[in-house]
């Protein structure tokens, strides 16, 4: 019998979906952030300059900070691969028992647990225990690469959005223009993260506005009290 059943998840998106959104809200954030803080206290020129050097300097630091922290998961995950590989050449037969007693903890009856159980154990036991004992998944797998290469780039990608800002409008107004489109880029930003994710996309509107408005308030308060750059 020929089976064409397909399903698409979300789930399958998060390997990536997290490192871009969150590079997108930083670099937006961070840089609009800087950007509103040292218009307080400098000219055009002094703008653009903090903002390249924190545009880059971001970028880098998010593919740096994703690619350490995903590959230690990933270091984990390949060993705690190889502890239940050994454990299974060890004694088959009591990792038989204990992932039987997964499937009857989830409710199956126990004959029948243990007729999954040997079943899978037949195809391919480590698969099956990765993924039923540890909860490994192929949507879940650390990829160092891919996490840092979505975080760098969509950090550049956000930074530049308030960059753009303060370099075409008057140098008088760069605060006020480049909060009201950053926080219009931040929305847009939770919009298109909540549909990518299939969350409720009003909800991811309002908790990335509001956290970017934050910040980009306490940079600003910060820049006019003490007159400097931060």
């Amino acid at each position: 019998m020929e089976r064409n059943h397909y399903e698409e998840h979300y789930v399958a998106r998060v390997g990536w979906l997290r490192a871009a959104v969150l590079g997108a809200n930083d670099g937006i954030v961070s840089t609009a952030s800087l950007i509103v803080g040292v218009a307080a206290a400098s000219d055009r020129s002094g703008v653009m300059l903090a903002g390249m050097a924190g545009l880059a300097a971001g970028a880098l630091s998010m593919a740096a900070g994703e690619y350490v922290s995903v590959s230690s998961q990933a270091d984990t995950e390949k060993a705690d691969t190889a502890r239940e590989r050994a454990e299974i050449e060890a004694d088959p037969q009591e990792e038989l028992r204990a992932l039987a007693g997964i499937y009857e903890d989830r409710g199956l009856a126990p004959d029948l647990a243990l007729q999954v159980a040997t079943a899978l154990h037949a195809k391919d036991p480590l698969a099956a225990h990765l993924r039923d004992e540890l909860g490994f998944s192929q949507h879940s797998e650390a990829k160092p690469l891919v996490a840092a290469g979505a975080s760098a780039l969509s950090f550049a990608v956000g930074a530049a959005m308030p960059m753009a800002a303060a370099a075409l409008v008057p140098a008088a107004a760069i605060s006020l223009w480049v909060t009201v489109v950053s926080l219009g880029f931040l929305a847009l930003l939770g919009a298109v993260g909540a549909k990518a994710g299939g969350a409720p996309v009003l909800r991811g509107v309002v908790r990335v506005t509001f956290w970017g408005a934050v910040a980009m308030a306490v940079t600003a308060l910060v820049g006019h009290l003490f007159g400097a750059v931060v």
